[in-house]
């Protein structure tokens, strides 16, 4: 898996902040490594205003190409790292998903219930 691209919405993205989406990325790269082709992540993180002082104002997205589909996660929330976790998890929760429906459609019928 790659990390094609860290977007920034209406911050600044700092070296911590980019370091931080790449460890947690570590955990998505062990689910992506049995698919043909590389997964490609794409990762936006930001405000959704500059005026906002309180409340959910920080959000994260993600969204990961993967032979097939396109996974998309979004949060919000009042702190950054919070919700980057909690996309993190929210793709991780998708990719097991599809990894589970894709070994169950090879296995094929059971013996004896054709």
């Amino acid at each position: 898996m790659k990390i094609s691209s860290i977007l920034g919405t209406n911050m600044d993205l700092t070296d911590a902040i980019k370091q931080y989406v790449e460890e947690r990325a570590e955990v998505l790269e062990k689910l992506t490594s049995h698919f043909e082709s590389t997964a490609e992540l794409r990762v936006e993180l930001g405000k959704t205003s500059q005026h906002h002082t309180s409340g959910p104002y920080y959000f994260a997205e993600f969204h990961m190409d993967v032979p097939g589909t396109i996974l998309t996660a979004k949060a919000e929330g009042e702190d950054l790292y919070a919700v980057i976790d909690e996309v993190r998890d929210e793709i991780k929760r998708q990719l097991v998903d599809k990894k589970e429906k894709s070994i169950d459609q090879n296995r094929g019928p059971r013996p004896g219930k054709e």
